[in-house]
């Protein structure tokens, strides 16, 4: 029989909806506890997730690997530093095949103290193939909290090809992440399950990633940890734009990325073109009382969907029984294989690692097809599936989270509003998210945020809202409420069927081609993407009989 963990690997192969995947991974958010490897579900204080390309890395001019551990980004901090600031100068980044050009611009940490500490933000350049570009660049604007830009260019650069060819695509690592004075710790990837099960160990990482961070060279105290919030890092955004002479420039942020859209073009209105936000997270979400109302919802759509599919409804009857019986039965001890090693492991299940394994797989919906299969399966004591999918999803090591620049940003932006959050907590997810981020940031500074940058004001630059129908994280109501709130230079396109991230899906980027490259505004917002609404939905995965099963009934 064909195991569930051979169906993660292959939705995320050639020719297969792995590059949906990849970009959905692009754009995740969160670092909640999960059954997989260190990701972004799987251990709080180091959060990974997947991409396309296997690692990304620039020379001479671009960062070291996201990935390093603070120990040793505190001794190269000191001597990669530049004195000054660095102007444009030829490089290669792996995974792109033509040269691009890197920079750093060195920019206070404290913008209100700007004699104090310099930190560099470290960009690169795609120039446009045409001799004679468009005037207007094409900013990325990465996920995360916690993603660099750069890291992620190769695996991205397939989705802006078309618009490479007259204008040049820009990559900056936000501060906090990749080559920007990032706020990384020691990585526990290889952590055993039962390490992963333990529900103090987040807290103590936590505590142990701010203690290396604090000796960074460019962090002094800890309240320098709150210097790292979105409206701070817009401004070396701008810098960036400034230094590159573009007038306006277009913006194509996705989940968090969409955030530091909203907020740069609150900023500086004047100097965006076009903007494309894809799965928003409004500046006003609360994100860890977001996610189990959302989480919940795409659950619930997941059992919808296999109780009209007469294969899925015949297979599991009684889904959403036996996955409320399976949350009832944690804790409790069990053996499964750990999804990298391979061996064997006692451990104890918990709660939470189930969600996380669950909420992992439903960002994509070609993984989400096996969840019914998968929820089956453990609650029959058998793992392997639930933790192949959680791992598929966030095992990969190109786009790993800086952890102290998440928390710098969640716990400024969005745990403080969980008071007042209207978000209906999910039956199965619960409020355990939100305690979760609540214990971690209790432990971690809090930057200051001004009172604007809640507030959402009407566009003077057309805007393309992106939704996924299915998304766990970021769904089209998030995106409703913006697009009203940016007035008619707003337009909403919800490809039902989608997950986390739409841009990789073929037409609507061609839709989005078209829409930055539209001369008129008018035209740009009347944009065709009808094509979505052909996007299918993946049906329930089906284990596949091996051979000796077959034998019997092709007797008969």
């Amino acid at each position: 029989m064909r195991r569930l963990a051979d169906v993660a690997r292959a939705a995320a192969s050639p020719g297969s909806s792995g590059a949906a995947i990849a970009l959905a991974a692009i754009a995740c958010w969160s670092i909640a506890p999960a059954v997989a490897p260190a990701a972004p579900a799987a251990s709080p204080a180091l959060a990974s997730s997947a991409t396309a390309a296997s690692s990304t890395s620039a020379s001479p001019a671009s960062p070291a690997s996201p990935a390093s551990p603070a120990a040793s980004a505190a001794s190269a901090a000191s001597s990669a530093t530049p004195a000054s600031s660095v102007p444009l100068a030829d490089c290669h980044v792996a995974g792109i095949r033509n040269g691009v050009l890197c920079g750093t611009l060195l920019r206070p940490l404290d913008p209100e103290r700007p004699g104090r500490v310099a930190i560099p933000i470290r960009y690169v350049v795609v120039p446009a193939m045409a001799r004679r570009k468009f005037a207007d660049p094409v900013f990325l604007l990465a996920g995360g909290p916690g993603q660099s830009a750069i890291a992620i260019a190769a695996a991205t650069m397939p989705v802006f090809a078309r618009l490479n060819n007259r204008r040049d695509i820009v990559f900056v690592d936000q501060r906090g992440t990749g080559g920007s004075a990032p706020l990384v710790c020691a990585d526990p990837e290889h952590e055993s399950l039962a390490e992963q099960s333990d529900p103090d160990r987040p807290y103590r990482l936590a505590l142990q990633c701010k203690a290396e961070l604090l000796r960074l060279p460019y962090v002094r105290a800890e309240a320098d940890l709150g210097l790292f919030t979105t409206s701070i890092a817009v401004q070396d955004l701008d810098a960036v734009r400034r230094e590159l002479g573009a007038e306006r420039i277009d913006l194509v942020g996705a989940s968090y990325g969409t955030r530091v859209a909203l907020e740069y073009q609150r900023q500086f209105p004047k100097a965006v073109r076009r903007s494309v936000i894809d799965g928003v997270a409004p500046p006003d979400m609360a994100l860890p009382a977001s996610f189990s109302t959302d989480n919940q919802a795409a659950l619930d759509a997941v059992a919808a969907a296999c109780a009209v599919e007469p294969a899925c409804a015949r297979d599991h009857p009684d889904l959403r029984a036996r996955f409320a019986a399976l949350l009832q039965s944690l804790p409790r001890r069990v053996k499964a294989a750990h999804p990298l090693s391979g061996r064997s492991e006692e451990f104890v299940l918990t709660r939470a690692m189930l969600l996380g394994a669950v909420r992992n797989a439903l960002y994509s919906p070609a993984l989400a097809a096996a969840l019914p299969e998968a929820i089956d399966a453990a609650s029959r004591g058998e793992l392997a599936g639930l933790i192949g999918l959680s791992a598929t999803f966030a095992s990969r090591k190109a786009t790993r989270l800086a952890t102290g620049m998440h928390l710098s940003v969640v716990c400024a932006e969005d745990v403080p509003r969980l008071v007042a959050s209207g978000d209906r907590p999910g039956a199965d997810f619960g409020i355990e998210f939100a305690r979760f981020y609540e214990k971690l940031c209790s432990a971690w500074p809090r930057g200051a945020v001004p009172a604007g940058f809640y507030t959402v004001g009407a566009s003077a630059a057309p805007v393309l809202v992106l939704s996924g129908g299915l998304d766990p994280a970021t769904p089209p109501r998030h995106g409703e409420r913006v697009v009203r709130a940016l007035g008619p230079m707003a337009r909403h396109v919800v490809v039902a069927n989608a997950g986390h991230g739409v841009l990789g899906i073929g037409c609507v980027r061609d839709a989005v081609f078209r829409f930055i490259d539209a001369v008129d505004d008018r035209d740009a917002l009347a944009v065709d993407a009808g094509c979505a609404a052909g996007v299918p939905r993946p049906p329930a995965f089906r284990p596949v009989a091996s051979e000796g099963d077959l034998a019997p009934k092709l007797a008969q």
